[in-house]
């Protein structure tokens, strides 16, 4: 059977030479990415899990080791000659003889799962078959270490006290009731989480989602808590900058010189920039908490709960003490944007109060300057009226010399007082009409008038 899906034919014509999608060889330009998007939707597929076995998982961050878990990883293939993944691989899926490794290579962590058929339930014998130096040498920070027990006998009271070492487990059924899942959300004397899950109906392939599943919820409810730390920590330090805000909000009141403003503006720039400090270390991981609590949510969706009567479900343990911790995250980063608004409003009102201030000294200054132009003018028209007789009185003076000539050449009836008097108001009234003339020509070439040629003498 022929399982290759063949692409239709395109029509080829004169004019276009359409490739022929069917040919040997594709011809068409194809996206570098397609291969990849298509492999996409098959990354990281379910395991198979046949029978009673034991499962461990192990989730670590991933910082600046991303190189080093690819090296670890083929280290192992190596002890085992077994193939290893690519340089370019983010995941591998591989069968080491008595147990297989799923390794996962995500955005913010990678995953190890150990399956380990054939083992009693929480025994010490499932990671005997893996190197104990390779197992503690794992580069990162650990945050999920979690085993799980598949078996197929539902278990007693008896079993469930003795696997979760006394403490209180939730449980419900799940699948459409077809399993059993039990759970206490503790660590144990050996530092793993425990899950038990009883098979009562489910295909191997439906097994192995639900212990994907089970898994996936486990890692995703520790990655959505690790802003939980980081919100309770903030909780001081943003009281001490809300106080601090409302110091200075109480100050601006109170302002009363320049230097005032300036230190204000100086201190609600140095909280300004410890908010953003605060955003830009924090924004990622509140980000990331309400994501992986969305993933949490969805995954409780995908197990289909059934209540036991007298237990405690996992979506009810995990409402009622997931879901708080997440709103705390949720509170703190919304106290941050807001006391991020509220700067900015605080520095948006000092700004305008140091405008205004800005003002005002303009207003004072121009009419500082308005009193000086009328102290100026009337300095003008008090030099222009001394220029008037200063300029007459020299006239007048060339004039009786003009005179006192005539007078000498021998025209004896000329008296040349008479005519100096007769002369004065004339010559004052030229001189006048002159000098105030030439001031208005002057005003009005400084105030930008339209015509800058000079009056012509007809």
């Amino acid at each position: 059977m022929n399982n290759s899906i063949q692409e239709p034919e395109i029509e080829s014509t004169a004019d276009n030479q359409a490739p022929d999608l069917g040919a040997a060889s594709l011809t068409l330009k194809v996206h570098p990415w397609r291969s990849s998007l298509y492999e996409e939707l098959h990354n990281r597929p379910s395991p198979i899990i046949h029978g009673n076995c034991q499962v461990a998982h192990f989730t670590v961050l991933l910082n600046d080791n991303r190189q080093a878990l690819h090296d670890h990883v083929v280290d192992l293939c190596k002890r085992f000659s077994v193939p290893a993944p690519g340089p370019d691989s983010s995941c591998l899926y591989q069968d080491f003889g008595g147990f297989e490794l799923r390794w996962e290579r995500h955005l913010e962590f990678a995953n190890f799962t150990f399956i380990c058929p054939d083992v009693e339930p929480f025994s010490s014998e499932a990671l005997n078959f893996i190197p104990k130096d390779w197992l503690a040498g794992i580069p990162g920070e650990l945050v999920v270490a979690v085993q799980m027990a598949v078996v197929d006998a539902a278990p007693e009271g008896k079993d469930l006290h003795r696997w979760f070492e006394g403490q209180r487990a939730s449980g419900s059924r799940v699948a459409e009731e077809k399993a059993q899942v039990w759970t206490a959300f503790k660590l144990h004397n050996d530092g793993f989480g425990r899950i038990v899950t009883c098979n009562q109906g489910l295909t191997p392939y439906q097994t192995g989602r639900l212990v994907q599943r089970l898994f996936e919820l486990e890692t995703y409810r520790m990655m959505s808590l690790m802003a939980l730390p980081i919100a309770r920590q903030m909780g001081g330090e943003l009281s001490r900058i809300e106080e601090g805000l409302a110091t200075l909000n109480q100050s601006i009141s109170d302002i009363d010189a320049d230097k005032d403003e300036r230190v204000l503006l100086q201190e609600l720039s140095m909280l300004a920039a410890e908010v953003e400090r605060l955003r830009s270390d924090t924004n990622f991981r509140f980000a990331a908490a309400v994501a992986y609590h969305d993933l949490v949510r969805d995954r409780l969706d995908q197990l289909k709960e059934t209540p036991i009567n007298g237990v405690q479900s996992l979506r009810e343990f995990l409402e009622r003490r997931l879901t708080p911790g997440i709103k705390t995250c949720n509170s703190v980063r919304d106290r941050l944007e807001d006391l991020s608004r509220r700067i900015h409003r605080t520095t948006s009102m000092l700004r305008t109060r140091v405008e205004l201030s800005i003002q005002e000294q303009n207003q004072t200054l121009l009419s500082s300057m308005n009193r000086r132009s009328q102290l100026q003018l009337r300095l003008q028209q008090t030099v222009e009226g001394l220029s008037v007789v200063a300029i007459g009185y020299y006239i007048l003076a060339l004039l009786g010399i003009g005179f006192d000539g005539i007078k000498a050449a021998g025209i004896d009836t000329m008296n040349s007082d008479l005519f100096k008097g007769i002369a004065l108001p004339i010559v004052l009234a030229v001189v006048y009409l002159g000098v105030h003339s030439l001031r208005q020509h002057i005003t009005k070439n400084n105030r930008g008038s339209s015509s800058l040629e000079p009056e012509s003498n007809d």
